[in-house]
């Protein structure tokens, strides 16, 4: 069994879960999920920390790309994260890929353009406006690092 994450991580995901539920709460075709397996293949199963999707069919696990990725970075995850699961998750379609640096307080948004993921920039204290999504969502960073502030 893989250790838990740390603290930070886990505050870190719920903050941006929240922010992502409390948005879509109207929008009955979506939800947020944390640590939900998500299996592209019989050979590929992969555990996104946050999710928004729409029209998932299936109890067990996703089976369909999500709208909305978050990943919060870790020394020990952060390469697969930066590059093995960023170039997955472009390759299935994934709307967006939002990567959070608990060390640097910050998110890197990227949004799929045609069929590769274009950087929207780097986001410490500012709200972040998903277009082209199922459910009109936003997350406001700066509430999200708030409590992390020294």
């Amino acid at each position: 069994m893989a250790p838990a994450p740390m603290v930070t991580h886990q505050a870190l995901a719920n903050m941006i879960a929240h922010q992502l539920t409390s948005a879509s709460e109207e929008c009955e075709a979506c939800m947020v999920a944390s640590e939900v397996d998500w299996k592209i293949s019989d050979d590929t199963v992969l555990r996104p920390d946050v999710v928004l999707v729409c029209n998932e069919q299936n109890d067990a696990y996703l089976t369909k790309a999500p709208e909305i990725v978050v990943e919060v970075i870790s020394k020990a995850t952060a390469k697969r994260d930066e590059k093995y699961k960023f170039e997955i998750y472009e390759k299935e379609k994934v709307k967006y890929y939002v990567l959070i640096y608990p060390d640097d307080l910050k998110a890197k948004v990227y949004k799929l353009d045609d069929k590769k993921f274009d950087k929207q920039g780097d986001f410490t204290q500012e709200t972040f406006h998903f277009e082209e999504t199922a459910c009109d969502v936003s997350v406001d960073f700066e509430r999200v690092f708030r409590k992390f502030r020294k």
